[in-house]
Order: structure tokens, then sequence, then C-alpha cells
């Protein structure tokens, strides 16, 4: 949970709308086809997989020459299609605020190698299973929510406290903003900092 309520000046609004329509004008239409092809799959199958993870890694830009990437790679896909089908169903489960489904989307990811500290790659998967629901986490995004004097902690539980950051800032945003996806105000926040 954030440590204040989300109250901000017009200006910070223009600011956040402002920043959404330099992401959308600078980054091009294609950029997010990955995230788009993995999302398409784990409509159809309900988890996701080694392949996908590995795409995505390569979407965020991250390392995979590190111990955690040989460890999942050892793993059995199997094994982690089981921890990432439960992310899924807990991720796009409507009955749930997205806070709660955030919250036991990245438990059920945690005891994965490259998803125990950190939460990038887990929102990454996490929005691939459900797009319309989850945001994606980057550091970019949480300095974005600082800019506009939002204090998340670091502590364990961030990624479901920066869903319910998102949350609160779309149902306090003006029109249009209101109408923005977690995702369209994940990438204003990223914007925000470039």
């Amino acid at each position: 949970m954030t440590d204040q309520a989300l109250a901000l000046a017009p200006e910070q609004w223009q600011r956040l709308a402002a920043a959404r329509q330099a992401y959308t004008d600078t980054v091009s239409p294609y950029y997010d086809e990955t995230l788009q092809e993995v999302t398409r799959r784990a409509c159809i199958s309900g988890s996701i997989g080694k392949a996908d993870i590995g795409a995505l890694l390569m979407w965020k830009r991250l390392r995979a020459d590190t111990p955690w990437a040989a460890e999942l790679m050892a793993l059995a896909d199997t094994d982690v299609r089981c921890a990432t089908a439960a992310a899924t169903t807990a991720a796009r489960d409507t009955t749930l605020s997205r806070y709660a489904g955030a919250q036991a989307g990245r438990a059920a990811l945690a005891h994965l190698p490259g998803f125990r500290t950190g939460d990038a790659l887990a929102s990454a998967v996490l929005t691939a299973a459900a797009p319309d629901r989850m945001a994606i986490y980057d550091r970019r995004a949480h300095t974005g929510l600082r800019t506009l004097g939002i204090t998340l902690s670091h502590a364990p539980g961030r990624y479901s406290r920066y869903i319910e950051a998102i949350d609160q800032l779309l149902a306090a945003a003006p029109a249009p903003i209101r109408t923005w996806t977690p995702r369209d105000m994940d990438t204003a926040l990223y914007w925000m900092t470039a």
C-alpha cells in the first residue's frame, strides 16, 4: 500500500498525460510485439514457459547471463508452467482486486529462479498473463511515481503496492486518463523520467 492518499495537482495530471503522449509519439508502434505475442500464447495456454520468459527478457532488455537464468533453464518447462499458470490464474481473477491479484500472482512466481527478488521480470510475466489488469514495473516507473510525490517503498510486496498506486491514480484521474489501462499508466510513468 502506498504511504499517502493520491491527490495530484492539475499540472501533475498534465505532465502524466504529456509523458504518455511523448511515449506514444516516440516509441515504435512495433516495440510491444514481443509482449503481445507472449500474451497471445498465454491466453491460449494459460501459462508461460521458458521460451516466452526468454522472449520477455529480450523485450525488457534484461541480462540473461546470470546464475538465475541457468537455474531456470535447468528446471523442467512443466514446472515453470505450473508456477506461471497459478500466477496467470491469480492475475486474471476478476473476483480479486488488482492489488490482490498482483499479490497472489507475484507470490506464485516467487519460488522460480529469476523471480525471487526484483519485480521487473515478474511484472512482465504478469502483464503478459493479464494485460488488462497488470502493469510493467521498473525503476523508471518507480521514479515516475516519486516525481508525482507518491512514495513506494522497496519492502517486500512492492509489485502489489505498485499496482495499487496505479489503481488509485486511475480512479482519481480526470478524463481521458481515467480510461487508460494499467499498461498505459506504466508507460506514462516510465516516460516521465526519459
